[in-house]
């Protein structure tokens, strides 16, 4: 069994230590889809329709790890990213608010269906202990931050590596557009869930889009910078994991 070199070591407690105090911090309005807001019948359909994507995920997960044990130190490092930056709000709407995502990054590294694991837990862990979020909305939570996000990214940053164009900028693009589109499928189960009484969905679709795209625009190109920072680090930090997951190419 490999073990973590001294730097990767620091490198998670690091990450972990500045998770746990964003943890611990009291956000005052801060939530993904709050606890009741929507109708049980929403919270339902998306837990069904989550569900199979999260185990999808857990056998990828399990892969990963069987491949390379030294491979867990950078699974550790994506969640303690996800729970970082999604634990940075701005309320933004009524039962929702503006964050970035973080789950571009573990994406890109593992596949989409991988961080819907990570994201179950990130999100789990603030319902319970930070009131951030909720039980009956988790799987709606779940499906924008965890799933559609993420293989939005994965879409494109596979699509930029097809076209050879420069790696760093195809990150930034990925992990950018992957954050707002979290944010249109929020504003679509939003409007979903609550169709204006005037143009009914389409409207009500707009305005929510419309309520979270002044903040969550600057988000997301900070995550985007953020996301090719931490790929920067990795690859010089991490280099046989990121060969190993095929992330860097093996030198002849």
């Amino acid at each position: 069994m490999s073990k973590l070199s001294k730097k990767q070591k620091w490198l998670v407690a690091g990450l972990l230590a500045v998770a746990l105090c964003f943890g611990i911090s009291p956000v005052t309005g801060a939530m993904h889809i709050m606890e009741g807001y929507l109708p049980m019948g929403f919270c339902v359909l998306w837990y069904v329709v989550s569900i199979p994507f999260v185990v999808w995920g857990f056998i990828q997960l399990k892969k990963s790890v069987e491949a390379n044990r030294r491979n867990m130190a950078i699974i550790a490092m994506c969640g303690a990213f996800i729970f970082i930056v999604s634990s940075l709000k701005i309320p933004s709407v009524t039962g929702s608010c503006s964050h970035m995502t973080g789950t571009g990054l573990g994406a890109l590294l593992f596949g989409p269906a991988a961080v819907s694991v990570l994201s179950v837990i990130v999100l789990l862990f603030q319902a319970i202990l930070l009131a951030h979020g909720g039980i009956t909305t988790l799987g709606a939570n779940t499906f924008s931050m965890g799933i559609a996000g993420p293989f939005l990214s994965y879409g494109i940053y596979m699509l930029g590596k097809k076209f050879n164009f420069n790696k760093k900028v195809t990150v930034f693009v990925a992990c950018f557009l992957g954050d707002l589109f979290t944010y249109c499928v929020t504003a679509f189960q939003l409007a979903l869930a609550y169709p204006s009484e005037v143009g009914g969905f389409g409207a009500s679709f707009v305005k929510f889009l419309g309520v979270f795209a002044p903040t969550q625009l600057p988000l997301a190109i900070i995550e985007g910078i953020l996301s090719v920072i931490v790929i920067i680090a990795l690859e010089s930090y991490a280099k046989p994991e990121m060969i190993s997951l095929g992330f860097i190419e093996q030198e002849a």
